[in-house]
């Protein structure tokens, strides 16, 4: 993949982003796996990375101005999210690559279905 492509990638997803709240690696990490060629592993890095500066800031700064951010409980998910984030990393590092690909596949299908079907 271009450069180009991989800037309209991070665009699409920020706008799933600013949108659904998610934090891109849904869309994000499929593609660099599908459409660029990288392992599981190295596009769930790559996708932890460039988050990292970014984290929606500017889309959160946009529901924070129309009143929808709480800041106290956005902070503790922000604690939460650091140690987790390490910790995570930290497990699948000897997991085989199909199996974290399937697991990762299993995660997206159960939490569509979740806001498919549930209340």
């Amino acid at each position: 993949m271009s450069s180009l492509l991989f800037i309209l990638l991070g665009l699409v997803a920020g706008v799933f982003g600013g949108a659904f709240g998610i934090g891109g690696a849904s869309v994000i990490i499929p593609a660099l796996v599908y459409l660029a060629g990288f392992t599981q592993l190295q596009a769930q890095g790559t996708i932890l990375a460039a988050m990292v500066p970014p984290i929606g800031l500017l889309a959160a700064l946009r529901y924070w101005q129309s009143g929808n951010v709480n800041i106290s409980v956005a902070a503790l998910i922000c604690v939460g999210f650091f140690l987790g984030g390490y910790i995570g990393a930290g497990l699948v590092q000897n997991i085989p690559e199909q199996v974290l690909k399937k697991a990762f596949g299993v995660f997206l299908l159960l939490i569509s279905l979740k806001m498919i079907l549930g209340k």
